[in-house]
């Protein structure tokens, strides 16, 4: 099978998209011309114009505003956010707004809209370009957050996630996107709600997302050479979750790390722990553990932010302390 790039394959994705059905148009800075921060839109502009490839002024909260509008009027609009962090100035088109609308028009109301950011840490691109915000999102009802680890994933994750009538957000890690896998050619689909395990195991449980299912992968290999097998578990959607194959896991391995880029204090992992704590306590042999980045804002100096960043070391000394 072809191998291609995370960002290939969403570009594949939304190009493949888009030529099925006229309704679907990517708007966002600098989409257009520019191909996107990342390349993820690179040559929509040439095949669909201007007209379904929409440069955006820098305004957030217009960009959201335009795609609620149009979701709402039978468009399926693909928004780009560039970085994350900025979603903060369009928070209440977000969650007062796209959220809220199909719950209060009775279900009558379809918001069949993608919100995609780019997110994380890793390239020194400071505070306020470099944050994990998920969390703010999974407390949305009316939300479903998607966070994508593997090129194969992302590609079936976002055409779901363009043909589901909520509006999703679709996370997308900075460091991710150079990352290579095989994809196979044409459509294909991965359900919203579908977590998978990226590597069977018997003694531990390493729960993750994005970026840091890698760290979880190597860090379990690294512990195979000490006779401990880590289960790996990608979660691909923190909203709907996968319940039933977290406590498959847990029930098998009785012992559970979880492993987030976010800040450790009101992180999506809090919350697994809490699930897991109150349907699957009998199947736990030992303490919930979470590695997490520490409760500071992301640090410009490479060296302060490889610091910053969850690794590899932290995830063996978790599992250790419990197995």
């Amino acid at each position: 099978m072809r191998e291609i790039s995370y960002a290939e394959a969403l570009n594949e994705v939304l190009r493949e998209e888009m030529k099925r059905d006229p309704t679907i148009f990517v708007a966002g800075e600098d989409v257009g011309a520019f191909g996107g921060v990342f390349g993820v839109t690179k040559g929509l502009l040439e095949e669909f114009g201007e007209e379904r490839v929409r440069d955006t002024p820098i305004t957030e909260a217009a960009i959201v505003g335009c795609a609620i509008g149009a979701a709402a009027t039978g468009m399926r609009p693909v928004i780009e956010m560039m970085f994350m962090d900025f979603m903060g100035v369009c928070v209440d088109q977000i969650v007062n707004q796209a959220a809220k609308m199909r719950y209060m028009f009775g279900g009558k109301a379809r918001l069949p809209m993608v919100i995609r950011a780019c997110c994380g840490a890793g390239v020194s691109a400071a505070a306020q370009h470099s944050q994990s915000l998920e969390a703010w999102f999974v407390h949305t009802p009316g939300l479903k957050v998607v966070m994508p680890s593997t090129p194969y994933d992302a590609k079936g994750l976002l055409r779901s996630a363009i043909a589901d009538d909520n509006p999703v957000i679709f996370l997308e890690h900075k460091l991710l996107y150079g990352k290579k896998g095989s994809v196979p050619e044409g459509a294909f689909t991965i359900p919203l709600g579908s977590a998978e395990v990226k590597r069977p195991g018997q003694h531990v449980t390493l729960i993750s997302w994005s970026r840091m299912v890698d760290v979880c992968v190597s860090a379990a290999q690294s512990l195979a050479q000490e006779g401990i097998e880590a289960e790996v578990i990608d979660l691909r959607t923190l909203t709907p979750l996968d319940k039933p194959t977290l406590f498959a896991s847990v029930e098998k391995t009785g012992k559970v790390v979880i492993v987030h880029e976010a800040c450790l204090t009101g992180g999506f992992g809090g919350e697994v722990a809490a699930l897991i704590a109150d349907e699957a306590f009998d199947c736990l042999d030992a303490p919930i553990k979470r590695v997490a980045a520490p409760d500071v804002p992301v640090p410009f100096s490479p060296v302060l932010e490889r610091h910053y960043i969850p690794n590899e070391l932290q995830v063996l000394r978790a599992v250790r302390e419990i197995v």
